[in-house]
């Protein structure tokens, strides 16, 4: 393989291996990526953040393959119980373990034990993944491509397939990857996956399991509404929280795919606005009186420091009502009630995603500056005291009114707030 591949900084590594009687292999997303890549002719596919590379080590016990990472450099124990380790080459983050074994001991994502077993073999060491695309393997010192189940296949006809139907379901959380890479990557979803995503116990999953995966739907996907979508033909949603079992999902699938232009543009600097945006987009059918329990249900709290819980019920309950054109000065108003529930700039975009023509007034906003935050105000406390005004509630009620009138007129100095009031 050329040193351009993406699996270069893994050469070493899978060298060292086979000098010791072993094999590693490149598996998992990032193999699938650059597959897919290549059935597109070189187009890049959305991923869930910087490229890490996981490889498989078969035909070493677990104390020699620690060893062999220790002559490599700094390595750290991840998982003792299933043998994996994370160290650096080449500049990428490489997670390294053994084939496993996975069974489940109880209900649930947490219940599921991998026991690692470096004579698995390579078939069934493919068996126990999801899908037939995350199922195949590369050796980054041949390039030989490892696909017992036919997943390059799959990439090249755009279809999700599970690997295995007797073992797909032991994992809950497979049921939400099927949506999410769906979605992410455009395909279709086998018939025979949807029926075994709509048998799974999705309500077994801790809240930031869900979050997890529909957060990279909503955030990574062309097209979100065709995750969605998926999510609603195998009856997923409804068993993530009862409230999510809306009769016509239709304006929900317009309002996501309108939201994808604008959440592009705030990207990546304003995840968190981003995410509060296609939230929005898909709960906003969804009862006043159930979105608290709901956002409880998908782990929306805080994203990259941004208050997403409340701008989500902030942009639909006060929000999503308003309807344009909006002048300036009501531009500059709405910016101060929505300073601190997710700023003007989601309210606005709302109403684009709801189709709403708001597009001039979102523009219009950032022309004036306040998409994020309203105009401070000019006149504070002290400048009235100095005139005269004592402390207490008619200062207060004064304030109120001079800072609604800096608004709305768009006054930028404190000087004609202050001509009226001179003693």
């Amino acid at each position: 393989m050329s040193s351009p591949s993406p699996f270069a900084p893994v050469l070493p590594l899978a060298q060292r291996c086979r000098e010791a009687g072993g094999r590693a292999l490149v598996v998992g997303g990032a193999v699938r990526d650059w597959l897919l890549a290549q059935v597109r002719g070189g187009a890049g596919v959305p991923v869930a953040g910087p490229i890490d590379l996981d490889v498989e080590v078969h035909g070493l016990e677990a104390d020699q393959l620690e060893g062999v990472l220790a002559e490599l450099g700094t390595v750290n124990l991840v998982g003792k119980a299933f043998s994996v380790w994370r160290t650096s080459h080449g500049g990428a983050d490489v997670d390294v373990s053994l084939p496993r074994r996975d069974s489940r001991a109880r209900p649930g994502h947490r219940g599921i034990v991998a026991v690692g077993d470096p004579h698995l073999g390579l078939v069934e060491a493919a068996r126990r993944r999801d899908l037939t695309i995350n199922a195949i393997a590369i050796d980054p010192l041949t390039g030989e491509v490892v696909d017992p189940f036919g997943g390059q296949r799959d990439l090249e006809a755009g279809v999700l397939r599970a690997v295995d139907r007797d073992t797909f379901g032991e994992d809950p959380l497979r049921a939400l990857r099927v949506p999410q890479f769906a979605a992410r990557f455009g395909f279709r979803v086998d018939p025979a996956l949807r029926a075994l995503c709509a048998a799974m116990p999705v309500h077994e999953l801790p809240a930031e399991r869900i979050h997890g995966e529909l957060a990279k739907l909503l955030l990574l996907a062309p097209a979100p509404s065709w995750g969605v979508r998926v999510g609603v033909e195998a009856q997923l949603w409804r068993r993530v929280h009862p409230s999510l079992a809306l009769g016509g999902w239709g304006p929900v699938y317009e309002a996501l795919d309108r939201a994808v232009p604008l959440r592009d543009g705030m990207l990546p600097r304003q995840r968190g606005r981003a995410e509060a945006l296609m939230l929005c987009a898909l709960l906003h059918r969804v009862p006043a009186d159930a979105l608290l329990p709901v956002l409880d249900r998908l782990d929306v709290h805080r994203v990259a420091r941004f208050p997403t819980r409340v701008a989500v019920l902030g942009a639909l309950e006060r929000g999503r009502p308003l309807r344009p054109p909006f002048g300036d000065g009501e531009l500059r108003l709405l910016s101060r009630a929505a300073q601190d529930v997710g700023g003007l700039r989601l309210w606005l975009a709302l109403l684009c995603a709801l189709g709403h023509p708001a597009q001039d007034a979102l523009a219009r906003a950032d022309q004036l500056g306040v998409g994020s935050r309203a105009p401070e105000p000019l006149v504070r406390g002290r400048d009235l005291q100095a005139l005269g005004v004592a402390p207490g509630p008619a200062m207060g009620a004064l304030l109120e009114s001079l800072y609604e009138r800096q608004l709305r007129e768009g006054i930028e100095r404190r000087g004609p707030l202050l001509d009226g009031l001179q003693p």
